[in-house]
């Protein structure tokens, strides 16, 4: 009898060790995988100018963003694929217009963001919209 209580002791001993183990483990995976999501993060505001937003089950996920950011290498394409990629210059517009435009990329971009975090829509939609009304109105005047 004494033989299945002191091997009983011992299991639960080297349970007691392997709980600690595994509990260390996983709070320095989740430490790796937070400082991986912050730089991608980074990365895509960097290079995309947008916020990344955490999918619908997160409630938060805040991050210290870096005061400057990090300069970026000038990539030069060649000419070839310069020429064939690039659409013809856009025709002069009024300020107005071109501040309306800026609005409604805006605008598109909250739009995408609401999709993207499963928001309600209606109200950026109709927003677009009187945007859109509003550049065809200021372009037909001109």
């Amino acid at each position: 009898m004494n033989n299945v209580i002191s091997d009983y002791q011992k299991w639960k001993q080297q349970g007691e060790d392997l709980r600690v183990q595994a509990k260390q483990a996983m709070e320095s995976r989740f430490r790796e995988l937070l400082v991986e999501a912050v730089q991608i993060a980074e990365e895509y505001r960097s290079d995309f100018g947008a916020v990344l937003k955490p999918p619908p089950g997160i409630t938060s996920f805040r991050y210290k963003a870096s005061v400057k950011p990090k300069p970026r290498k000038d990539r030069k394409p060649n000419a070839a694929a310069k020429g064939a990629s690039s659409p013809p210059p856009p025709a002069k517009t009024s300020p107005k217009t071109a501040g309306l435009q800026k609005r409604l990329l805006a605008a598109q971009q909250k739009l995408e963001q609401a999709k993207a975090g499963g928001a309600p829509t209606k109200n950026l939609e109709d927003r677009i919209y009187e945007i859109e009304d509003a550049i065809r109105l200021s372009t037909q005047a001109s």
